[in-house]
């Protein structure tokens, strides 16, 4: 900081000892001044050592400001406004002035953005709601006319747009996880056979076998977050086996207590390239570029939730060689340590 100083003060320091040259040079051409060599030296070296103190002095005072600024830049936090250093100079409290200024401009955009991302987030919630009344519906009448291939057909129709409201209703609820989430003992089997028997339609239409391995295991989570997780990773394996495959899902129970429960199906699996990045937001990979319908949303949702509840989630895939997606649960949740 001290060479950044002296840099913006090199015009001050070079007039100083042009200045200095110049009356140098006046005495030396002026024949009535008779000072020695020597006394000339010393007298230089004189002025030029105060001229080191008085940088020095005020390097200390001018940039005390600069190093509070950049103290308060590194560690910055909401109420930085009220955490400004005092100014002792003009432009200290004009910017001062202008960090102020422009705190109370971001704040009035972050409040009108809020507000407004509120209303479309409450917009969103209701049409939801609003949509599923007649989604029911055509469910009853689906369930009511199993007989009718026709019926038959739309319950595939109807399975799909269902998801994609359920999906969307959980989606406005994320930003008010928090407050929403209740933790409870829960057989994770029990969460898993939940799920499938939503699918089920699904996997009857592509004749894919689901099977448990494993004792039950009861773990203490939310169920119905951790039902949206296990509802991403079924979906995926549904959407990505073959045709008259097989999805296995298989518990254990780790010597420490962690519970696990992996979801393994017969897909084309993930190419090692991939892998990194399938929990990102709108990646599609090579599976899902093919698949039409793959939004990229699905596991940057369940990883997303996960991280929020305190569940582990992590994948184990080989090309051709289908893909295992495997839930961790520790014996104490993350998100109840945070909380308590």
């Amino acid at each position: 900081m001290l060479f950044r100083y002296l840099a913006d003060r090199k015009s001050w320091i070079v007039f100083y000892l042009l200045s200095l040259l110049f009356v140098d040079l006046l005495i030396w051409i002026d024949n009535g001044i008779a000072i020695q060599a020597v006394s000339m030296l010393y007298l230089n070296s004189l002025l030029i050592l105060s001229m080191a103190v008085f940088l020095g002095c005020r390097f200390r005072k001018e940039m005390k400001y600069a190093r509070l600024l950049t103290d308060l830049a590194e560690e910055i936090e909401e109420d930085w406004v009220e955490t400004l250093p005092p100014a002792h100079f003009y432009h200290e409290e004009t910017t001062n002035r202008l960090l102020r200024a422009a705190g109370r401009w971001y704040r009035r955009k972050l409040s009108d953005s809020r507000a407004a991302r509120t209303v479309e987030e409450d917009y969103i919630a209701a049409w939801v709601h609003e949509v599923k009344t007649p989604l029911t519906a055509m469910k009853l009448t689906i369930d009511t006319h199993r007989s009718n291939p026709a019926l038959r057909k739309m319950e595939m129709d109807w399975l799909r747009i269902h998801l994609l409201i359920d999906q969307q209703l959980y989606i406005s609820r994320m930003p008010s996880l928090e407050a929403d989430f209740v933790l409870e003992e829960a057989g994770i089997q029990q969460l898993a056979a939940l799920e499938v028997r939503e699918l089920a339609s699904w996997c009857v239409d592509k004749n894919i076998a689901v099977e448990f391995e494993g004792e039950e295991a009861f773990v203490r989570t939310d169920r119905k977050w951790c039902r949206f997780i296990i509802r991403q990773l079924l979906t995926n394996a549904v959407k990505y086996s073959p045709e008259g495959g097989m999805i296995l899902l298989s518990t254990t129970v780790a010597p420490e207590g962690h519970v696990r429960i992996t979801i393994k199906d017969e897909g084309p699996g993930i190419a090692e390239h991939d892998l990194p990045r399938i929990f990102d937001k709108g990646f599609t990979g090579g599976n899902g570029r093919l698949q039409n319908a793959a939004t990229g949303l699905g596991l940057y949702l369940a990883r997303t939730v996960a991280l929020k509840i305190g569940i582990g989630l992590t994948v184990k895939s080989v090309l051709h060689a289908g893909t295992e997606m495997e839930m961790t649960f520790t014996v104490r949740n993350a998100f109840e340590a945070v909380r308590a």
